[in-house]
């Protein structure tokens, strides 16, 4: 697979490989019990990363039994806590569905639509977009924000997609790495470096879920 770096999948990859490095360079400087927590972490970004880019690339069905039809989708953004995502919802299949995707810059000035959607794929007007979920019949929490039915052609997308906004964004739940690290030194024992190595850790794994996840930085 080879994903340039407007990609929708290039973010949520590159941070990806970024926590995994992480782990991997605390490595040398642990004790056993410090380089299997390390492993169990790496082989949990890599499981859960699998997944959802399985599921966004139609390895895997997000809406499973599903049959190949024609839809009308508009894009909603959720902001729940310290969440923010895109949702494509869904009519005309009997009631309104609701499908997480990767943020793409053409969601900005996405308006109401119709959508070929078949159990593992989604175009828009012939753009694919990528899920990074699956679908669900129930209204997903938290303020939900509809696009403009007639968006500004001007709308800031270069500036959505900066990648210093798209990590500052994600970096909110980072906060409690520190908290993280004293449980893990109150539970296994270690020094300051092991505090430092602890931080880092749980940070870069806090800013690899948000990513992953599928964030929205508009």
């Amino acid at each position: 697979m080879k994903f340039g770096s407007g990609h929708p999948l290039a973010y949520p990859l590159a941070v990806t490989i970024g926590a995994l490095a992480v782990c991997f360079a605390w490595a040398p400087f642990g004790d056993p019990d410090q380089v299997a927590a390390l492993a169990a972490v790496a082989l949990g970004i890599i499981g859960y990363s699998g997944y959802r880019i399985g599921v966004a690339r139609g390895v895997f069905a997000f809406w499973p039994a599903a049959t190949a039809r024609t839809v009308g989708v508009s894009r909603i953004r959720q902001q729940y806590r310290l969440v923010s995502r895109s949702w494509l919802e869904i009519s005309g299949t009997g009631r309104p569905r609701w499908l997480p995707v990767y943020f793409d810059p053409r969601l900005m000035t996405c308006t109401e639509g119709r959508a070929e959607i078949t159990d593992r794929t989604v175009y828009l007007a012939g753009h694919r977009l990528y899920p990074s979920g699956r679908i669900r019949a129930t209204e997903p929490p938290g303020r939900l924000i509809d696009n403009p039915s007639r968006p500004d052609p001007d709308a800031p997308v270069h500036t959505a997609t900066r990648l210093r906004r798209r990590l500052l964004f994600d970096a909110q739940p980072t906060v409690a790495a520190p908290f993280a690290a004293l449980l893990w030194i109150y539970l296994d024992g270690g020094d300051l470096l092991t505090f430092f190595a602890a931080t880092t850790v749980a940070a870069s794994a806090a800013l690899w879920l948000s990513a992953i996840q599928g964030s929205d930085p508009s």
